[in-house]
C-alpha cells in the first residue's frame, strides 16, 4: 500500500469573493460550494449544502460557519474584468522533447534556448508559491516533455509541499515515453493526475505520426498507473488524442473501447494551429462529427453532467468504467468558464492558449540577483518562499508586501486584465503568429506563414483604445521584433485611440523626370539608364521577410470532392508535393528572375496549402464576367507563403515566386480532372526588414 501525502488540512474552501470588492456582511447567505476534506491523506472536493441552514447565533456553530466567517475574497490579480477567477496554473519546465509529433512541433524540431534564459527550479517553486498564495489551488506541469528534466521528482516534491499553504492539486501532461520510470516517486510528492498523450494504439503509426519509437513505453506506463490506483494510489488517468483526417481518424472507436473494463477516460482532442504544425482546415475532424462516429456503435452514449471549468464534453456508455471526452477548442471554445493561465518555461505568462501576448516574470524575479538566474542559495538569501506567502495578505490590514512581489502581481493582474472574453475564431486562429505547441506550455520569433491580424486585436499593448504604456517594453513578448514593439509604442503613445501601422502609398502619376542614381524609385537604372543588379555590398545585414499569396479556383467540384475527402492523386498527395515545390522554387529563383541576388542564404521558407470551401456566385449583373471566371463557386487552393533570410537585400520575389510555384504544381496535379483551374490574385501581403521597414498591403489591413 502507498503512503500518501501524510498533511492534513482543515475545512477552509469556500466561494470567495474578489479581494477589490468588499466584504459580505450577510455571510450567512453564501453557497459552501467546495469543501476541502482529507481521506486517507488525499484531498477531495465535495459539494455541500446552503449556508443558510446554518445558523450564526447557534450554541454550537459548525466548523463550516466558523470558516465563512474568516473567508478572504478572491485575489483581485487573478481575476479578470469578466469575473473569471483563475486557480488553475500551467507551468511548462522545459521546451525538449523525446518525441517529434505531427501536430506539435516542426519535423526539424525547435531551437533550443540558452540554460541562463530558461526558469530555474527555485524559480519555478517561488512562482509557484506566489500564485497559491493568490488562490491557485491546482497546478499542472508541462512541456515539452517535462519527465527528460533531470531534476523532475525534486520539483515535484517542493510544489507538492504548497499543500499546506492552499494547493490541492499536482498534475502532469506527459507522452508517457519514461513515465514508468519515475511514477512513484512522483505518486509520494503528490502527484495527483496524470494527462497522457497518445495518439494511436497501432505501433507502426505511433512511430509515424510521432517520428520516433516508444509505444510499448506508453503502454507500460497506463498499465503502471492503474496498477498503482489498485494500491490506493488515487491517479486521475487522462488520455488525450489529437484527431487528424487520414491519419488516426480510424482509430476512434478503439480509443473509446480502452475503457470498458479500466477508469480511464479518454478525451478525442480538435486538430489546433500552432507555428510549424501545418495546419488545414481539411485535417481536422470536428467533435460532432467523432460524436457521430461513437454513437453509430455505441447508440446509448449519454453526455455526463461536468464542473463548470471543464474543458472538455464528457460522455459515457453505460457499462463501461471509463468515460469520452471532447475537447472543441476549434468548434465550440470553452472561453467563458476558463480558469487557467500559463507560464512558459522562459518565464513568460501567457493568459489564453492561442493568444500570442505574453509578460515576462523571470527578468522581474532576477532584478535582485542582478538579472542572473535564481538557485537554492539565492532563493534562501533573499528569503523569496516566506516572501510569497506573505504576499497573500497583501489587501489585508496591516499586511507588509516586498516590492518585488508586489511588482511580480501588478504584472500579473495587468496580464488578466487584459485577458480577452474569449479566443479567436477558427479562420484567425490559423493565421495567427503564436509559439508552436511544444513551446506554448521561449520567446522566439514566431515563423510567419499568413499574413497579419488586424493591428489592435494583434498587439497587446493596447486594449480598448489606450496603450499598455505601463508595462517596460523588455517585459513584452508578442512574436514581433523589438523594433516592432518600439515602433507600436511610438505610434500609441499620446493618444487616445490605437493607429494602424504604416499603409503602402502608392500612385499611377507618369514620372516627371528620369530616375538618376540618387533617386530610390527604380534602384536597377544606373545612371546611364541601363539595367543593372542593385549593389548591397555596402547595405547592413538584417531580418528580412516576407510573406505572398495567390489562388486556385477550381472550374467543376471535382478537385475539391477529392481533396475534401483527404484522397492523393495518382502522382501523389497534393498538400505535400505542393509545399515542396514552393520552397524549391524559392530557392531557384534568382535562376528565374534576372536581377534577384543569388546566395542570399535563405534562413526559411514556409508555404501553406490550404483548401477552400465552395461559396455561392453573385447575380451575374452584379458582378463582371472576369471575377465569375475566378470565383469560388466550385471550391479552390490558396497558397500562403512566407520567406524570411539574414541579409543585405529583400526575399519578396522569392516569396512571390515560390507562391506561384506551389500553384502550379497544385494546377499539374489536379489538371486530369479540371484543366479549367484559373491561378490569379497573386499579391505580396507584408514584408519585413530594409530600410523601408515593416510594410502591410494596404487592402490586407482593410480587410482585416
Amino acid at each position: 500500500m502507498l503512503l500518501r501525502r501524510g498533511a492534513v488540512h482543515a475545512t477552509t474552501s469556500w466561494t470567495r469573493l474578489p479581494r477589490n470588492r468588499p466584504r459580505n456582511p450577510g455571510l450567512q447567505r453564501l453557497t459552501l460550494s467546495q469543501t476541502r476534506h482529507v481521506s486517507s491523506g488525499r484531498d477531495s472536493i465535495t459539494t455541500s449544502r446552503d449556508a443558510s441552514t446554518i445558523s450564526p447565533t447557534s450554541k454550537s456553530p459548525s466548523p463550516r460557519w466558523e470558516a465563512l466567517k474568516t473567508a478572504k475574497p478572491f485575489s483581485a490579480f487573478l481575476t479578470d474584468t469578466f469575473d473569471r477567477q483563475h486557480d488553475y496554473l500551467r507551468i511548462s519546465v522545459t521546451e525538449r522533447c523525446n518525441l517529434r509529433c505531427l501536430y506539435c512541433m516542426p519535423e526539424e524540431g525547435v531551437p533550443l534556448s540558452p540554460p541562463s534564459h530558461l526558469l530555474t527550479s527555485p524559480e519555478i517553486v517561488y512562482l509557484s508559491s506566489l500564485f497559491v498564495s493568490q488562490g491557485v489551488t491546482k497546478i499542472r506541469l508541462t512541456g515539452g516533455e517535462p519527465t527528460v528534466r533531470k531534476d523532475i521528482v525534486p520539483l515535484m516534491q517542493s510544489i507538492g509541499e504548497l499543500r499546506r499553504d492552499g494547493l490541492r492539486e499536482l498534475c502532469l501532461t506527459t507522452n508517457g515515453i519514461s513515465l514508468h520510470r519515475k511514477l512513484e516517486p512522483m505518486v509520494e510528492a503528490g502527484l495527483t493526475g496524470v494527462n497522457l498523450s497518445l495518439d494511436t494504439l497501432d505501433p507502426f503509426q505511433f512511430q509515424i505520426m510521432t517520428r520516433r519509437k516508444g509505444f510499448e513505453a506508453v503502454m507500460k506506463s497506463i498499465d503502471r498507473i492503474l496498477e498503482l490506483n489498485k494500491m490506493g494510489a488515487g491517479i486521475k488517468l487522462k488520455i488525450n488524442c489529437v484527431v487528424m483526417r487520414g491519419l488516426n481518424e480510424r482509430e476512434i472507436i478503439p480509443f473509446v473501447e480502452m475503457g470498458r473494463d479500466n477508469p480511464i477516460e479518454v478525451r478525442f482532442i480538435e486538430y489546433m494551429p500552432f507555428d510549424g504544425n501545418k495546419w488545414s482546415q481539411g485535417k481536422m475532424v470536428s467533435y460532432q462529427e467523432m460524436l457521430a462516429l461513437i454513437r453509430e456503435k455505441y447508440p446509448t452514449l449519454e453526455k455526463v453532467t461536468g464542473h463548470k471549468n471543464d474543458t472538455s464534453k464528457t460522455y459515457r456508455i453505460p457499462g463501461f468504467q471509463g468515460r469520452v471526452g471532447f475537447i472543441t477548442s476549434m468548434t465550440h471554445n470553452f472561453c467563458g468558464t476558463c480558469n487557467r493561465l500559463r507560464i512558459t518555461c522562459d518565464g513568460n505568462l501567457k493568459v489564453c492558449l492561442f493568444g500570442n501576448a505574453e509578460v515576462s516574470l523571470r527578468d522581474i524575479i532576477r532584478k535582485q540577483n542582478k538579472n542572473e538566474p535564481i538557485d537554492q542559495a539565492v532563493l534562501e538569501e533573499l528569503g523569496l518562499l516566506e516572501a510569497a506567502r506573505a504576499a497573500a495578505q497583501l489587501h489585508d490590514e496591516g499586511g507588509l508586501v516586498s516590492q518585488r512581489e508586489k511588482e511580480v502581481l501588478d504584472v500579473i493582474g495587468m496580464a488578466v486584465k487584459r485577458k480577452k472574453a474569449k479566443h479567436a475564431g477558427m479562420g484567425a486562429l490559423e493565421n495567427m503568429k503564436n509559439r508552436p505547441m511544444i513551446l506554448i506550455d521561449k520567446t522566439r520569433e514566431s515563423s510567419r506563414n499568413t499574413r497579419h491580424l488586424s493591428w489592435q486585436s494583434q498587439s497587446p499593448l493596447v486594449t480598448k483604445g489606450r496603450p499598455w504604456t505601463n508595462i517596460p517594453t523588455y517585459m513584452l513578448s508578442t512574436g514581433a521584433s523589438s523594433n516592432q514593439v518600439r515602433f507600436y509604442r511610438r505610434e500609441c503613445s499620446n493618444t487616445s485611440e490605437p493607429q494602424q501601422p504604416r499603409k503602402s502609398t502608392s500612385t499611377n502619376a507618369e514620372p516627371t523626370s528620369l530616375p538618376t542614381a540618387s533617386d530610390p524609385d527604380l534602384p536597377h537604372l544606373n545612371r546611364s539608364q541601363n539595367v543593372h543588379m542593385t549593389l548591397i555590398d555596402e547595405k547592413p545585414v538584417t531580418k528580412r521577410l516576407a510573406t505572398s499569396t495567390c489562388m486556385v479556383y477550381f472550374s467543376n467540384r471535382r478537385p475539391w470532392e477529392i481533396l475534401r475527402e483527404g484522397r492523393g492523386t495518382r502522382k501523389g498527395d497534393v498538400f505535400s508535393i505542393a509545399r515542396i515545390a514552393g520552397i524549391t522554387a524559392a530557392k531557384k529563383t534568382p535562376d528565374i528572375v534576372p536581377l534577384c541576388h543569388p546566395g542570399l542564404g535563405l534562413t526559411g521558407v514556409e508555404v501553406d496549402v490550404k483548401l477552400e470551401d465552395p461559396t455561392p456566385t453573385m447575380e451575374r449583373g452584379e458582378e463582371t464576367k472576369e471575377k465569375l471566371s475566378a470565383s469560388l463557386k466550385h471550391g479552390g487552393m490558396r497558397v500562403t507563403v512566407s520567406v524570411s533570410c539574414l541579409g543585405r537585400t529583400g526575399v519578396e520575389m522569392e516569396a512571390m515566386t515560390a507562391t506561384m510555384g506551389a500553384a502550379l504544381t497544385v494546377y499539374d496535379m489536379l489538371k486530369a480532372v479540371d484543366k479549367g483551374m484559373v491561378i490569379g490574385d497573386l499579391k505580396l501581403l507584408e514584408k519585413i526588414g530594409g530600410k523601408s521597414g515593416h510594410w502591410v498591403r494596404e487592402d490586407v489591413i482593410k480587410d482585416e
